[in-house]
């Protein structure tokens, strides 16, 4: 299994609105066409209304690559740059959990 998690701070609340319909259009085609991607999940942070957070399990890491290199991924990704304040990124090495293959 392979894993992240991001942190996205959007510009403002108009950026953070066309931020949210892009990544609904994204995670719809990734529900349709990425069956190696096992979580993608999007999330608002409370109290933080410019911020969002992605929880990201795949398979494997040729999962993850393979999600990369779809045109819906490569559309967010050139997409989000200018709604974007500031992105960091988490790599995740699975430890241990429950609904997780070990």
């Amino acid at each position: 299994m392979f894993g992240l998690m991001v942190r996205f701070t959007c510009k403002d609340e108009t950026s953070a609105a066309a931020f949210d319909e892009l990544v609904g259009e994204t995670i719809e085609a990734i529900r349709q066409r990425e069956p190696g991607t096992l979580v993608y999940a999007s999330h608002r942070v409370d109290g933080q209304p410019l911020q969002r957070i992605f929880y990201e399990l795949y398979r494997d890491r040729s999962a993850f690559d393979a999600h990369e290199q779809t045109e819906h991924t490569k559309r967010f990704l050139g997409a989000r740059e200018a709604l974007l304040a500031s992105v960091e990124v988490d790599w995740l090495e699975l430890q241990s959990g429950k609904g997780t293959a070990s």
